[in-house]
């Protein structure tokens, strides 16, 4: 045990323990008063972010189309559909198009923060309030962008092209979903893994047969099966899920039941277009013929997928954001993909994949051809069988007529 001190030694201890503690903050406050003199400004280009975006819009179209993939004309009547149906406004220093520019140009080049901050010359702070005011206005242009389609209407995808009139006049569009790169907090991550291990969010999409899509819904966890994201939509009445009217159906894959109202191909069946073209001995009887130009069709769908992926590579390398803002940032991406087809005629990634039969890049951690645990709808009855004979009598009906005009 340590000797008991005398009060001088106490008194000489405590005047070191001041004399220490006043030189500590002494040192830490010349520090801080250098430091203010001596920080230097961090974003002095000579070209600023307003002066960047007039680069873009003012000289080579080319050049603002790599930065955030569409032209001027589509980008002004983005700018004034804003102004006339959100509250966007311009800022106090920022103007409304410098505003959308960086938020398009973030979700077009997966762009960082910090990568931002340089190339539009603002602080990291500006930027991420930029970009979540203006993620928030697109996102709520959902309903206005993204619609239902004419149920009453023959597409005239299928009316003019006798492969698939009169056999699928009927259809009314094609329904899938895709994965989506994610973050995900470390508690819930594996709620997020899909089949390659990845983290990735789900997204079911319908679409049109015009490029369009009809229907979305964002933010289910990459390991939820797309067979159970379809029957929780269709079950819940406020998901506005598109229900086909009777006699009507969308395209479906084999991961799907066939069912009123969604027409599957036939299992054990080559289904996909490169299975098809991969074989040498053709197309052979009628069920590979129905499942050929049932996927020949259904392709829209895929070929939706690989314009969005293509124009917006966020959704395979997304940043670190919250669950909800990675959810609204999927949804931008599908309002804007209609805005810009609806806009802008002559869009080189639509001139690219909107040819029939053209295939995208394969998504990896597709649940094409996997189907569900139970392979049937929750809840199935004696009712849901005898519907579901319905469709596989319709469906046989379909095949036959079609093998008969072929031959």
């Amino acid at each position: 045990m340590c000797a008991s001190r005398t009060p001088a030694e106490w008194d000489e201890t405590f005047e070191m323990f001041v004399d220490m503690t006043l030189g500590y903050m002494a040192l830490n406050m010349g520090q801080r008063y250098l430091n203010r003199i001596e920080r230097l400004p961090m974003h002095t280009s000579i070209r600023t972010g307003h002066e960047y975006m007039l680069e873009l819009l003012n000289q080579h179209p080319d050049r603002m189309f790599n930065k955030i993939r569409m032209y001027r004309p589509c980008f002004e009547m983005l700018i004034q559909v804003l102004r006339q149906q959100t509250a966007l406004q311009n800022s106090r220093y920022l103007t409304l198009e410098e505003q959308v520019m960086i938020f398009v140009y973030v979700i077009s080049q997966k762009a960082t923060n910090r990568m931002a901050m340089e190339d539009w010359q603002h602080s990291g702070s500006t930027i991420s309030v930029v970009f979540t005011r203006i993620c928030k206005a697109i996102a709520s242009l959902s309903q206005t962008f993204i619609k239902a389609p004419n149920f009453a209407a023959i597409p005239d995808e299928i009316r003019w092209n006798p492969k698939y009139y009169p056999y699928f006049q009927n259809c009314v569009g094609a329904i899938d979903g895709t994965h989506i790169a994610a973050h995900a907090p470390a508690d819930v991550a594996n709620n997020f893994r899909g089949r390659k291990s990845t983290v990735t969010s789900n997204m079911l999409a319908i679409c049109s047969f015009d490029m369009l899509f009809t229907y979305v819904v964002t933010g289910w966890e990459g390991a939820v099966h797309n067979s159970r994201v379809l029957t929780t939509q269709l079950e819940d009445p406020t998901s506005g899920f598109p229900h086909p009217p009777p006699g009507k159906y969308y395209l479906v894959d084999s991961g799907y039941s066939n069912k009123p109202g969604f027409l599957a191909p036939f299992r054990n069946v080559p289904y996909h277009l490169r299975d098809a073209r991969r074989r040498a001995g053709g197309i052979n009887g009628p069920t590979e013929l129905f499942n050929y130009r049932h996927a020949s069709l259904r392709n829209c769908i895929e070929r939706c997928f690989g314009v969005l992926k293509a124009r917006f590579p966020i959704l395979r390398y997304m940043t670190n954001f919250s669950l909800i803002r990675q959810r609204e940032i999927a949804m931008c991406c599908c309002v804007l993909h209609n805005f810009i087809r609806l806009h802008n005629h002559g869009d080189p990634l639509f001139d690219r994949y909107g040819v029939d039969g053209v295939m995208p890049p394969p998504d990896s951690d597709s649940d094409d051809d996997a189907p569900s645990s139970s392979g049937t709808t929750r809840g199935e009855g004696a009712n849901s069988r005898n519907d579901n004979n319905f469709a596989n009598d319709m469906r046989d009906r379909i095949m036959f007529e079609m093998y008969l005009n072929n031959n």
